[in-house]
């Protein structure tokens, strides 16, 4: 009986139950969407930096790791390859000869990573190829050898196709090189300053070059189905090849681990600082409740209602107020983060260069799990339970003989 009561109690005066509830319902909204858009961003910069730039696994030597010099590969690598290609949570694997070098062209110069790859491999460990906009995937040129450079370098090298470029390196022996190579592509990525620092070689190009051995190689990339499997690998593979360096995703970008890890904690603290300003309003309410029915409260007291159904019955009025505002704010904030998860927001027009500076798509889809539904559902409950605690004992410490002489 107690809780139909209390339910009954909360409509007694609409104006005032509605304005409580659409603000309830407004704040975990906003708390839910604003959830949903932090965890796509964060999901988004993860996927986009190992399918573009880390993949889930690095192995090099481990004097590569503390120095880049061109003389720290390893060998042997299609042994490698094929250890790791036969395991069932492998997707692709690719070798890499990675060099520090200045390229110039006739306008202006800067310093690149010059990545020698092999194409078809490399296409399905990055997604490189897919992010082209002008031109082809190192394809043989007429003349000149191909090089892919992101959209970036190209704008600060005031390049196009077919444009000259010069690279300056030094081979294993430590001689200075200088080769030509035209652009035969031009890519873009979520990440500016990886466009601008990136270009792509063939792999028998460079190594011919830099006169490296045929199977070297100074990094081998992997890729697996899923990211949570990249632990997994990484041990089977410290333990299988003891003397190479195996670096997880978040170990080549630590930023990259800081993020997801802090993000929850973030995202919940977002959600806390919204609920505990709606609390103080929802006591605000109850205690104005408390309050208007002094007169009626001394009254269910004195005709034998105990202080412990007044005490329920006022928890579960302020509960329900929170309950109603609570479900109506998930389902909104549930509803539009579905529709971003497909249609996705755009926000090119406002921070597309800080965007892209730090490395994160100007469309954002946004993404709602589960288990974030159920953890707000229960912070809306726990915020109605002790936002109640306070107008109920307040209740409480009427005087039934003196309520029942106030007038109001």
């Amino acid at each position: 009986m107690i809780w139909s009561v209390s339910w009954r109690n909360v409509w007694r005066n609409k104006m005032r139950s509605g304005v409580v509830i659409t603000a309830v319902s407004l704040g975990v909204f906003a708390g839910v969407f604003a959830m949903a858009f932090m965890q796509g961003m964060a999901k988004q910069r993860v996927d986009s930096a190992i399918k573009t730039e880390t993949s889930h696994i690095q192995i090099h030597t481990p004097e590569y790791v503390n120095v880049n010099d061109i003389e720290n590969y390893f060998t042997n690598t299609e042994e490698l390859f094929e250890n790791i290609a036969a395991d069932p949570s492998t997707v692709a694997v690719s070798k890499r000869v990675i060099v520090s070098s200045i390229i110039s062209s006739a306008e202006k110069g800067g310093g690149v990573r010059l990545i020698g790859i092999e194409p078809e491999r490399e296409s399905e460990v990055t997604n490189i190829k897919e992010r082209l906009i002008e031109g082809n995937y190192l394809e043989p040129l007429k003349r000149g050898l191909p090089a892919v450079i992101g959209n970036k370098l190209a704008e600060k090298l005031d390049v196009r196709l077919g444009s000259k470029l010069v690279v300056g390196l030094l081979d294993v022996n430590s001689q200075p090189i200088y080769h030509q190579f035209r652009v035969s592509g031009i890519f873009k990525t979520a990440s500016a300053p990886y466009d601008e620092t990136t270009v792509f070689v063939n792999y028998s190009d460079l190594t011919s070059i830099t006169k490296m051995p045929k199977d070297a190689a100074h990094e081998m990339a992997v890729l697996l189905s899923d990211n949570e499997l990249s632990g997994l690998m990484a041990s089977e593979l410290k333990q299988g090849f003891p003397n190479l360096n195996i670096m997880e995703w978040f170990d080549v970008l630590p930023e990259l681990k800081y993020m997801t890890e802090s993000m929850d904690v973030y995202m919940y603290i977002f959600i806390l600082i919204i609920l505990l300003a709606l609390g103080f309003g929802i006591v605000n309410t109850m205690l104005m409740v408390v309050l208007e029915r002094v007169k009626e409260l001394g009254m269910l007291m004195a005709v034998g209602m105990n202080k412990r159904r007044v005490f329920s019955m006022i928890m579960l009025e302020t509960v329900f107020l929170s309950l109603t505002g609570g479900v109506l704010g998930l389902v909104l904030g549930t509803g539009f983060s579905e529709f971003f998860e497909t249609h996705g927001l755009d926000l090119s027009g406002l921070y597309k260069e800080g965007l892209e500076a730090m490395g994160y798509d100007t469309i954002v889809y946004t993404n709602i799990l589960p288990e974030m539904i159920i953890t707000v559902t229960l912070m809306v409950i726990m915020t109605g339970i002790i936002a109640s605690i306070y107008p109920a004992r307040k209740a409480l410490k009427l005087n039934p003989a003196e309520a029942i002489r106030t007038d109001n």
